[in-house]
């Protein structure tokens, strides 16, 4: 292994006869491929972000809750010991009113041994179909977050990797060039014993 000697900054650009063409080329692939990495990378995970916070922002908006009521009792489970469990939740069915007057019926999880006429409250869409409970403001900062992060990472790791494998290439033919030029002029300078 060739010593090195101490790092010198941006010696690619220095004005020195003995920096090569392809000295420069590197350099300028380096800083290419550092400067589309950053910018890739945190303009794709804003877009993803922002994308991410608005829908789960529409899907608040458009979700509200509604007291329905379980339509039949639910039975507790029993386990080996003859003792329900006070806490499981089982399928059931469950009626409410939609917004437009309409009476609806559908399937939730609720509390084992709930007695028919239980309220419980369950969220809706604009139609009166039953969705899921909306994420809080806090949760869709945290997903949009992450999911930011995730998209900027791997939308960098393209010019990156891309960067590595043409300043490889570029190196490769650097010292094949080296290799070419030690042939010609070490024959001009005769044996070395």
């Amino acid at each position: 292994m060739a010593f090195r000697g101490p790092k010198v900054w941006l010696w690619r650009w220095r004005r020195n006869p003995l920096r090569r063409r392809a000295d420069v080329v590197e350099a300028w692939v380096v800083f290419g491929a550092l400067v589309l990495t950053v910018v890739a990378g945190v303009a794709a995970g804003l877009v993803a972000a922002r994308s991410v916070e608005r829908g789960l922002a529409r899907e608040r908006a458009a979700s509200r809750p509604v007291t329905a009521h379980v339509a039949e009792r639910v039975p507790a489970p029993v386990h080996r010991h003859g003792h329900g469990s006070s806490g499981a939740r089982v399928w059931a069915e469950i009626r409410w009113t939609a917004a437009d007057g309409s009476a609806r019926t559908g399937r939730i999880r609720v509390r084992a041994g709930s007695g028919a006429g239980t309220p419980v409250t369950v969220w809706t869409d604009a139609r009166g179909r039953l969705v899921g409970h909306p994420v809080s403001a806090s949760e869709a900062a945290f997903r949009s977050s992450l999911i930011g992060a995730l998209a900027g990472l791997s939308t960098a790791a393209v010019p990156f990797v891309g960067g590595l494998a043409l300043r490889g290439r570029l190196e490769r033919r650097r010292m094949a060039d080296w290799d070419t030029a030690w042939a010609r002029f070490g024959r001009r300078w005769g044996p070395m014993v």
